[in-house]
């Protein structure tokens, strides 16, 4: 199984590692923390020599009640990072729903566009559409950024969430878009309940079936702080790293994080793990 992006395409037989790296004041567990380009790119590269397999840059914090950011922000935010970011040798992802951004960040050579709004915008699939060869990240997410907890989902949502990401990648397809340069993401966080978002990661594996990679974003969300009783975004490095290994256990490729260098000792360890129990079973 390949990630076909700009650039690179991505194996992912094994679980790939991609690192936030939020050039924002406001991001719910790191804002203000590398809001300039200089600080930015010391941490993609600190990043790098922790293992990270993606960079996934953006200028928009997305945590539920987040302000929209003007055009203009958001360009000034990420373009000097990805222009430097490129040149580090790993494939790179922006964050964002804007077709203007999007386009920018595919002429500075960046590799994935990685949607909340899974390019329904106006626009936004045309942009991608438009583009040879990047890949793209199609997120579910229930009404909007600085409404989505306010009114969250209500039910089962795993029906739902699969409907809803199968229609957005047959869009893309109709649109001339390969499958290979498709990744779906369930949305952990994004307008759902803690019951419901940790269905979805007990019932991950079922939307294997839609024929595409799964990316988790499971990496401090609330749902986490909220059964381990941890309210610091900060400090919920440990649920973090358990949420990514349970993803991968249930089939995920890709999980996004914070906390890469963690992230990466565990993998580590669970590939040994199932090293082990594929020579028992052979």
């Amino acid at each position: 199984m390949n990630w076909q992006t700009s650039r690179f395409l991505i194996d992912l037989t094994l679980p790939r590692v991609m690192g936030i790296v939020n050039v924002t004041p406001d991001s719910f567990s790191d804002g203000g923390t590398h809001d300039t380009p200089s600080q930015a790119l010391m941490h993609c590269e600190r990043l790098l020599r922790e293992g990270c397999d993606i960079l996934d840059i953006g200028g928009e914090s997305t945590r539920p009640g987040s302000p929209a950011v003007s055009l203009d922000d958001e360009l000034a935010r990420v373009m000097p990072v990805v222009r430097d970011a490129v040149k580090l040798g790993v494939p790179v992802s922006v964050d964002t729903y804007k077709p203007e951004v999007m386009r920018e960040v595919l002429d500075a050579g960046a590799d994935i566009v990685n949607d909340i709004w899974a390019l329904r915008l106006p626009g936004a699939q045309d942009a991608v559409a438009a583009h040879p060869n990047c890949g793209v990240c199609l997120m579910h997410m229930h009404r909007d950024p600085q409404t989505m907890q306010a009114d969250p989902m209500r039910g089962p949502v795993l029906g739902p969430v699969s409907s809803f990401l199968a229609e957005r990648a047959a869009a893309l397809r109709s649109a001339g878009v390969a499958a290979t340069r498709i990744v779906l993401d369930p949305g952990i966080g994004f307008g759902k309940t803690v019951e419901q978002n940790f269905e979805l990661l007990e019932r991950q594996a079922e939307l294997l079936a839609l024929g595409y990679p799964i990316l988790a974003g499971w990496s401090r969300k609330g749902s986490l702080g909220a059964v381990a009783g941890i309210q610091n975004a900060a400090e919920r490095m440990v649920p973090s790293v358990a949420a990514a290994l349970l993803a991968v256990e249930r089939g995920a490729r890709v999980v996004r994080v914070h906390d890469v260098k963690e992230t990466v000792a565990a993998l580590a360890v669970w590939r040994a793990a199932s090293a082990m129990t594929t020579q028992q079973q052979e």
